[in-house]
């Protein structure tokens, strides 16, 4: 399996826009929610830039680089928010490779999935979306092969960092060291299910019988009823669209966390094969309490990580995760 991932990247003003498309650049900031986006797109993946409802030209991810001391690196300017009084800027960094220049409209039927989730989130909120495999082969047949020149960016001596997690709050230090949190776990199992062998022993042992070749595994998609952290589905529905719910918890399970996950398998409804909470405690209670048979429980592991005893890099994460069935 291992398919490329398509991602939209939100863009908060048009001058961070064109920067963005002059130099084939996307920015993250120092902040959690934004190192997600950055360890969540892997090179080799493809992106589009999303601002004012449209979305812009289509790359494929050469490089990314965390840059040291980026206070006041170039191209993009800090930023501070007025009620916070927090500045942010710009030490995450993807290299990109342009494929096709457009402007298009999320109206279009093309950009469906994409579009369902920011109306039912009411505006974007997040810095990335990713798309699914129907979006990617429909955007990679829009506007025009692209031919135009990129102005490369030099940043001399610049020092560059690998961001690490931890448990321990007394050895935080932003942006090299975040604190370990639900959004990085979520991107840990999408990425780990997205190896073939590691999604086909998932679905056997949950009792399904699907060849994982036909599946994709995707991130957090909105439904009226909340945001499902990871879905699984077919890449190509003939019929029917089945499809895998997955919300991930960093700690113990609870009973709501149950009760949220019926809500989102009831609301999808017979295409919902089956619905899986993620947790690293199960209380017997919680797992009695369960009346469906859709429900399923696995527990993750990460060697040393629970224990706060140390910190990881993402790639350190995810070699030592594990996930098996309760």
């Amino acid at each position: 399996m291992n398919r490329k991932s398509y991602f939209l990247i939100s863009v908060s003003n048009r001058k961070n826009l064109d920067l963005c498309v002059k130099y084939a650049l996307a920015g993250f900031t120092n902040s959690i929610n934004v190192v997600w986006t950055f360890l969540d797109i892997k090179e080799g993946d493809f992106v589009s830039f999303l601002y004012g409802a449209k979305a812009y030209n289509l790359y494929v991810v050469e490089s990314k680089e965390a840059i040291k001391n980026a206070e006041n690196l170039p191209p993009w300017p800090p930023v501070t928010f007025k009620q916070s009084g927090n500045t942010y800027y710009f030490p995450f960094r993807l290299k990109l490779r342009p494929i096709r220049k457009f402007e298009e409209s999320l109206v279009r039927v093309e950009f469906n999935y994409v579009a369902e989730n920011l109306l039912l989130r009411g505006g974007y909120r997040r810095t990335h979306f990713q798309a699914d495999q129907t979006t990617l082969q429909a955007v990679s047949q829009m506007g025009v092969i692209w031919n135009n020149r990129v102005d490369k960016l030099v940043l001399p001596n610049k020092g560059i960092f690998i961001p690490r997690f931890t448990k321990r709050r007394d050895v935080i230090s932003i942006p090299e060291i975040f604190q370990f949190k639900e959004l990085i776990l979520q991107a840990l199992i999408r990425q780990y299910l997205s190896v073939k062998d590691n999604l086909y022993i998932l679905l056997q042992q949950s009792g399904i019988s699907i060849n994982p070749n036909n599946l994709e595994v995707l991130g957090e998609k909105a439904f009226p009823e909340g945001f499902v952290d990871i879905l699984i589905k077919e890449a190509t529905p003939l019929g029917i669209s089945r499809e895998i719910i997955i919300e991930v918890k960093t700690g113990v399970a609870r009973e709501q966390d149950i009760s949220q996950l019926e809500g989102y398998a009831n609301e999808i409804g017979k295409e919902c094969i089956v619905a899986i909470l993620i947790a690293n405690k199960f209380p017997k209670k919680v797992i009695k309490n369960v009346n469906s048979e859709k429900i399923k429980f696995f527990k993750y592991s990460i060697d040393r990580l629970i224990d706060g005893d140390s910190c990881f890099t993402f790639e350190e994460l995810l070699e030592k995760l594990r996930i098996s069935r309760i």
